[in-house]
């Protein structure tokens, strides 16, 4: 656990913040994170012990999780990124968080890749128990310019902080160019957009001689006309995205319902 508190921060210094990735502990861009959090109340780091990409909202059923303590006091967890934050919500947290934040993810989470990520996932455990969450990422992978990533992540906490949005229980997905200059970009809400199907799985035989299928890379942006976070982020903006975790089909429920009333018998 770590605690600050800057004599020039706004905040209540008993804000509470609960820090998550999917990267790994050792991550650069949790590391980015944890910085940019620092003098905004209370910091609790729950992190998975190794990568765990593409897990979405897994949680690990068949077989017990273990805790572990790094150097500097974060925890890390032989789990997933949703069961990191579980465990911290209902079994290693003595006080419930105000905020959880995610990230800061190496490579992009829009479009369908939300369904996936890992990071996402994080911070949408925290809004499935009511708890404000947001989820970072930068749009390229190799970690350039995390630093100037950790400078939007600050301000977009502290604005969320200084002027709450409307609605109080919120989950954001924010993802932020690979540029020096990132804090300074402007910031757009945008809709989810769309990709093509992935890549072709890739075949290989290892040494032993068994066949192995490694997933293809995402697909290219097919839907990210203006509004869209692949516009957002292909114009030098940072996309902020708000999230909800409701799939039903609200527009077809009518035509649903009337094909219902039509079952035979």
């Amino acid at each position: 656990m770590q605690r600050v508190a800057s004599e020039t921060t706004p905040y209540n210094p008993s804000m509470r913040i609960l820090i998550a990735n999917d990267d790994g502990y050792l991550a650069p861009g949790l590391a980015a994170l944890v910085k940019a959090c620092e003098g905004l109340g209370e910091l609790d780091v729950v992190a998975p012990e190794q990568n765990a990409s593409g897990t979405s909202n897994s949680l690990t059923l068949n077989r017990g999780l273990s805790v572990y303590t790094a150097a500097n006091g974060h925890r890390y967890i032989n789990g997933t990124p949703s069961d990191c934050v579980h465990l911290a919500l209902f079994g290693l947290l003595e006080h419930r968080p105000d905020l959880v934040v995610s990230g800061i993810n190496q490579g992009a989470n829009m479009g369908d890749d939300t369904l996936y990520s890992g990071t996402v996932a994080a911070a949408m455990e925290g809004f499935l128990f009511g708890i404000p969450a947001i989820a970072f990422s930068q749009v390229q992978k190799g970690w350039t310019n995390v630093d100037a990533a950790g400078r939007v992540a600050r301000s977009v906490i502290e604005h969320v902080l200084r002027d709450p949005p409307a609605a109080p229980h919120y989950l954001l997905n924010v993802n932020i160019p690979n540029r020096p200059d990132a804090d300074h970009l402007p910031r757009r809400i945008t809709r989810l957009g769309r990709r093509h199907a992935s890549e072709p799985v890739i075949r290989q035989v290892s040494p032993r001689g068994d066949t192995l299928y490694w997933i293809g890379p995402a697909g290219d942006a097919r839907e990210a006309g203006p509004g869209t976070d692949f516009h957002a982020t292909s114009n030098g903006e940072v996309s902020i995205t708000p999230l909800h975790v409701d799939l039903t089909d609200h527009a077809r429920l009518p035509e649903w319902r009337e094909w219902a009333s039509k079952a035979p018998g």
